[in-house]
């Protein structure tokens, strides 16, 4: 993938680009202002997420995160800004259409849509329930989410498996033929460096091609892996039978390499996609029997090696642009792995000790966690639990994210930039609309700053939105441990109508 077909890797390639360019004068200067940036910005959230924490009580709705920005009525429908550094960073990286998209889904959903089903509470649906209960609105709101999920996710999967075939057949997609590489080729040749190119690349694959891993040691690493899952899962999750492991490692392998081969050349990694697939036929297999956690638990393993191996060819070609070791990059690999080992289990208890983690009220409410859950769900039960209309609403989602796909693809770039992106679109009808609003706030900012000074813009709107992310994130730790001490904010600041006289 990376030497015979130049696979493209667009992450990996922009990742080499920017490593290479610290190497320079003129890099290196970049480099140490954007450091500096990120540290100030960094700052500035850590210490904001500590002024709010102070006023957010122990009540409901206390604080900052709950400031009705908007007036208490579109508050009621979490129409509101709740000055979050993370989304307002989230904002400044996602591209404007990512943004838009996701207001848009909000507006769609919090705005018109979930209004409208509340409406024919004691129809449609029975009104006392509770605002967890998947028969109720909690339903459609999930289900309709997950409709529009899958429809864009089956569509790029189809859409990404046959570029994959047909690039494959299709020997032109040799060096040659990349736009990148046609176009480093052209200047070369212009400049009749054709040569020193030709030696640079000669070098690359050397480099490349050194340290590399013998086939026995990458079939016996895969088969001892197998074989220790194989054994270790069912006594974790009993419902998925020992087969039913072997089955997804056997399975894995040829899914794998689809994802490898579309993320080297669209950078689209579908390894959600593929861990779905997982999820609904082990569910569907196993039946009512333990089917939920058996589908959920076989998700996990499709999803981690597809994923992990997309990752790790985008490391590679990193690696073969840095002349850095094919081997060096695979063991770092590994050292990662083994850290994330002990530090992901470690912060989830910390998360899952000190914060209501998947509360649908709660800062922290694991969305996919429930998305997924209702997946494995229906694939045990069918449809039948859904409440009324609940189903042709989501064939309608469903088609509607299939057909926005097919006009993204088929309509030229000037129109196609500012069609919404359905996955995106998607996340909001759950979670709600304040993180919309907060991540259209961020993207008005990057617009802004673009049109004033664009190179800048470029240069460190990322510096500052990471900058933003973890200070927040950071501020995290300190807040879980005053909650596991019991030690609660001294304030609780809410906001309310005002009495009548």
């Amino acid at each position: 993938m990376v030497m015979d077909y130049k696979l493209t890797y667009p992450s990996g390639t922009a990742t080499a680009m920017l490593i290479n360019s610290f190497h320079t004068k003129t890099g290196a200067e970049l480099a140490g202002n954007q450091v500096r940036c990120l540290g100030k910005y960094l700052s500035i959230s850590f210490f904001w997420s500590c002024f709010k924490w102070f006023f957010s009580g122990i009540g409901d709705s206390c604080g900052f995160d709950n400031f009705p920005t908007l007036g208490l009525m579109l508050y009621k429908n979490t129409f509101y800004f709740d000055f979050s550094p993370t989304y307002i960073g989230c904002g400044l990286i996602c591209p404007h259409i990512v943004n838009c998209s996701v207001l848009l889904g909000a507006i769609i959903s919090w705005g018109f849509l979930w209004p409208f089903i509340s409406q024919h509470a004691g129809d449609w649906y029975p009104a006392d329930l509770g605002s967890n209960d998947f028969k109720g609105l909690y339903g459609y709101k999930v289900f309709i989410a997950i409709s529009l999920i899958l429809g864009d996710g089956l569509y790029n999967l189809v859409k990404i498996i046959a570029i994959t075939i047909k690039e494959i057949c299709n020997k032109s997609t040799k060096q040659s033929n990349l736009p990148v590489t046609t176009e480093v080729l052209v200047c070369a040749l212009i400049d009749g460096e054709s040569s020193k190119l030709l030696m640079e690349q000669k070098r690359r694959d050397e480099v490349f091609l050194k340290d590399r891993i013998p086939s026995w040691v990458a079939a016996s690493g895969y088969v001892g892996l197998a074989a220790i899952s194989t054994a270790t899962m069912p006594l974790i999750f009993p419902p998925l039978k020992w087969y039913l492991v072997l089955g997804s490692y056997i399975i894995a392998p040829a899914l794998a390499f689809c994802n490898s081969y579309g993320t080297g050349l669209t950078d689209w990694s579908l390894a959600s996609t593929y861990g779905k697939i997982g999820l609904f036929i082990f569910a569907s297999l196993v039946g009512t029997d333990g089917g939920v956690v058996a589908g959920l638990a076989a998700c996990g393993v499709m999803m981690t090696i597809v994923a992990t191996a997309a990752d790790l060819m985008q490391d590679f070609k990193t690696g073969y642009l840095t002349l850095s070791s094919a081997k060096s990059m695979f063991v770092s690999q590994l050292v990662g792995t083994a850290m994330g080992c002990i530090i992901a289990p470690l912060t989830f208890w910390l998360f899952w000790t000190a914060f209501d983690i998947g509360s649908p009220d709660g800062p922290y409410k694991a969305p996919y966690a429930v998305i997924f859950r209702e997946m494995a769900i229906l694939g045990v039960q069918g449809f039948s639990e859904l409440p009324r209309h609940c189903l042709a609403i989501c064939c309608v989602f469903f088609v509607a994210a299939l057909v926005i796909n097919l006009l993204r693809d088929v309509t030229p770039p000037k129109v196609s930039q500012y069609i919404p992106i359905p996955m995106a679109m998607a996340v909001p009808f759950y979670i709600g609309a304040y993180f919309a609003i907060d991540m259209f706030v961020g993207t008005v900012i990057l617009y802004i700053w673009e049109r004033i000074n664009r190179k800048d813009a470029e240069d460190y709107a990322g510096a500052v939105a990471s900058g933003l992310i973890c200070g927040d994130g950071i501020w995290t730790i300190p807040s879980a441990i005053l909650s596991i001490l019991r030690i609660n904010p001294p304030i609780c600041m809410y906001f309310g109508p005002s009495s009548s006289g």
